[in-house]
């Protein structure tokens, strides 16, 4: 516990570095452009209709959901920790109220809805797409639709489209599915490690302190399609599944196409195969619909007309033609982890201590789940935290490559919401949950009363 607390404690302290550098720096030079370092917020301490119900919730999941996540049946538990999350995050949300937490967040002259209208013609905003990512270009892409691919406006297109229009719409999408992303994430941990884990893991889920960010930001969403593409893919591999087999590639392909730096999380999925490898091995033919099902999202929009590759290498040069190349690396590069720890909260600070310690303890006992069975009945609790600290620890290697291209500078809090997810299961680890989830939720309240946030 003392070493927890060691890890909790540093994870403070970078937090603190990142909040007073941050604040010299864009005091004196200007070049972070955020007003409340290391988050893009503003300071400014408010009540509003959400903050009865959030405080609830809160004490109601800290008081029941250990015990209730430990007797629920499995589905029962799967559902109730959608709703509590999708609860947990609307009532944040409207802390700030329902215009400016939920109907405006989507419509602001960065975001999505600002372009519904240049797609009346879907076959041919996708042909032009890449003619208009450049600062210089003629009616240039606000800067979310220029810097992620366009399956992400089309979302939001195709919602207006079957009569769901307007930022509120919008919003309750990314917010209702964004919360699912927490069902993906215990489907996954009780293919691969155990249920127990998973059902120690759910409360954690219910109340990250990312939730702050999920209500309402597009990147809830992406969080979500990109945890049941992992999901699918952990029970294609488990259960020899053809047909999540393909879903689970039909869900990866469109995960790239949602936002580049997503392929990263191929690397969560490389976990996957590691973890499932007997499921495998022992039926290849898996292989036949995952890339089948891969292909599918990828072939559409090369033939519609737009070259990923192209938009991305003009993305690039976009990213470095506004603040992205002005926003200094060297602050960047840390402060980015100082987001994380806001959004994955100081419990996962603690969980990400106990994951490195179980794979420093158990190095070589990754095995299949159906192999050497006598070896398991042995240590069966400590195979399945093993299994547990590889995929957070696939997800924590992820979000380090993404922090070090320096693609990722400032912003991270909704930016990383992806990878995020996977990191909150290593609380499943920690002894005491109650106490733990009590910070989770104080950090969140705290975030979501004192700033003002941008997204």
């Amino acid at each position: 516990m003392r070493r927890d607390l060691y890890a909790v404690g540093a994870a403070a302290l970078l937090v603190t570095a990142a909040v007073l550098v941050g604040r010299h720096i864009q005091g004196t030079s200007r070049t972070l452009f955020v007003d409340w370092p290391p988050l893009l917020a503003s300071w400014g301490p408010h009540l509003g209709p959400g903050t009865p119900a959030a405080v609830l919730l809160a004490i109601a999941t800290v008081a029941y959901g250990p015990s209730l996540a430990a007797r629920l049946p499995w589905r029962t538990l799967l559902a109730a920790t959608w709703g509590s999350a999708t609860a947990w995050i609307f009532s944040l949300a409207l802390i700030d109220g329902w215009h400016r937490g939920i109907a405006r967040r989507l419509t602001t002259r960065y975001e999505y809805l600002q372009v519904i209208d240049r797609f009346h013609d879907i076959p041919a905003a996708l042909r032009d797409f890449t003619q208009h990512i450049l600062l210089d270009s003629p009616d240039n892409w606000p800067a979310h639709i220029a810097g992620h691919p366009p399956a992400a406006t089309l979302t939001f297109v195709l919602l207006d489209r079957v009569g769901l229009r307007g930022g509120g719409w919008a919003g309750m999408w990314c917010i209702t599915v964004g919360a699912t992303a927490c069902v993906a994430v215990l489907v996954t941990i009780r293919a691969l490690a155990d249920e127990t884990l998973a059902r120690r893991a759910a409360p954690f889920l219910v109340l990250a302190p990312a939730a702050v960010w999920m209500g309402t930001s597009a990147d809830a969403y992406f969080a979500a399609v990109a945890a049941w593409a992992v999901a699918l893919l952990a029970l294609a591999v488990t259960r020899r599944s053809l047909s999540r087999a393909g879903a689970s590639g039909l869900l990866f392909g469109l995960t790239c196409y949602l936002s580049y730096g997503l392929t990263l999380v191929a690397l969560i999925a490389a976990a996957v195969l590691v973890l499932g490898r007997h499921g495998v091995r022992g039926r290849p033919a898996l292989l036949v619909p995952l890339l089948a099902g891969l292909a599918v999202v990828p072939a559409a929009f090369t033939l519609a007309g737009f070259d990923w590759w192209e938009a991305y290498r003009l993305l690039v040069t976009r990213y470095h033609q506004g603040a992205g190349g002005i926003r200094p690396y060297g602050y960047w590069v840390w402060a980015d982890l100082a987001c994380t720890v806001l959004i994955t909260g100081l419990a996962t600070a603690a969980g990400l201590r106990r994951t490195g310690g179980v794979l420093r303890g158990t190095a070589g006992m990754l095995l299949p789940r159906q192999a050497d069975r006598h070896h398991r009945a042995d240590t069966p609790d400590r195979v399945a935290e093993t299994r547990l600290a590889l995929l957070v620890s696939a997800a924590l290697l992820a979000l380090l490559i993404a922090d070090l291209s320096g693609m990722s500078k400032a912003e991270t809090e909704r930016i990383w919401l992806p990878f995020a997810v996977w990191l909150l299961p290593s609380c499943a680890l920690l002894p005491h949950p109650r106490a733990w989830l009590t910070a989770q939720a104080v950090l969140a309240l705290l975030l979501n009363h004192l700033l003002l946030t941008g997204w």
